[in-house]
């Protein structure tokens, strides 16, 4: 029988993305951990991880094995906590990937609370507008933006996404309102940082629109302060410039066309099956704190 030290030490590894950070972590040598990732690979019979000098990656054998694994060292985890009677206690690190500017604005006000109320418990947030390998980069869950096709990851709806077309009242002075889809081929539309087209939901359905713009970035924070500027119109989510529609600086156009919505907000997670309780208490916290209508859709400070 496999030696429950090494599943864990594997599972460190891989959280760690190193074998001298995991042997950190645990107290032990890098050349300890290598020894016993090496012994386990030889008891499975197959390689886990591939090694270079300068970085660690999962094979495809390990990225299978490391998330089956996960529920048997969540069980024990739990198992434990339940024994010495901290059965409510979150121990351990949470890591988890968020986009960028919702990161910033959506969760990072947040995680005082959470963390007040799970001290013993470090939670590592990564920011990216990249979508993160869960498996490959040892995350415990990432939070996504989009319409979510993956079915090999579950996924749990935290809130839904609106996204409207919106200008600054000086843009529209100089250029005018458009009165419809067609209009815009006379306006200055600002392209998303992934350049993908506007998706939209319209009276007779829904509708495409490729924007063409003079710029071009792959940041979405730059689109959300070119058209708070008087640039043009742009496409945002309202959890990104509630407050900039509250205060005037934005407004919306073309209002009976708003973003598709399919787009939602959610958690995403490798195995329903023996979900870690540390990842289903922020799960929830998050999902507690949007609600059917998150809070940047009312009238109070979205911040």
């Amino acid at each position: 029988m496999t030696d429950l030290g090494d599943l864990e030490i594997f599972s460190r590894v891989v959280t760690t993305g190193s074998m001298s950070a995991a042997g950190r972590a645990l107290g032990l040598s890098p050349a300890v951990i290598s020894k016993r990732i090496k012994r386990l690979e030889e008891r499975l019979g197959t390689r886990l991880l591939q090694r270079t000098t300068r970085q660690i990656s999962l094979t495809e054998a390990g990225q299978g094995f490391h998330q089956r694994i996960l529920g048997i060292l969540a069980g024990i985890e739990e198992a434990e906590a339940f024994a010495s009677g901290r059965a409510g206690a979150m121990k351990g690190m949470l890591k988890v990937s968020a986009p960028t500017s919702f990161g910033r604005l959506h969760i990072a006000p947040h995680l005082k609370g959470f963390m007040d109320a799970n001290p013993e418990l470090v939670v590592n947030l990564l920011l990216t507008d990249d979508f993160s390998d869960i498996v490959g980069e040892g995350l415990d869950l990432a939070i996504r933006i989009g319409d979510l096709q993956d079915s090999s990851l579950v996924a749990r709806r935290l809130a839904p996404v609106r996204r409207i077309l919106v200008a600054a009242p000086a843009y529209l002075e100089r250029h005018g309102a458009p009165g419809g889809i067609a209009d815009l081929g006379s306006h200055v539309c600002i392209p998303p940082h992934s350049q993908d087209v506007w998706r939209l939901e319209g009276p007779d359905g829904p509708v495409s629109y490729r924007p063409q713009g003079s710029l071009i970035t792959n940041s979405s924070e730059v689109v959300r302060e070119v058209v708070i500027a008087g640039m043009g119109i742009a496409l945002r989510s309202t959890w990104d410039i509630g407050e900039e529609l509250r205060d005037g600086r934005l407004v919306q156009v073309l209002p009976r066309y708003e973003g598709s919505r399919n787009v939602v907000l959610s958690a995403i997670y490798a195995s329903r099956q023996f979900l870690p309780a540390k990842v289903r208490v922020f799960i929830d916290y998050l999902a507690d704190l949007y609600g059917p209508t998150p809070y940047w859709e009312t009238a109070t400070d979205a911040r």
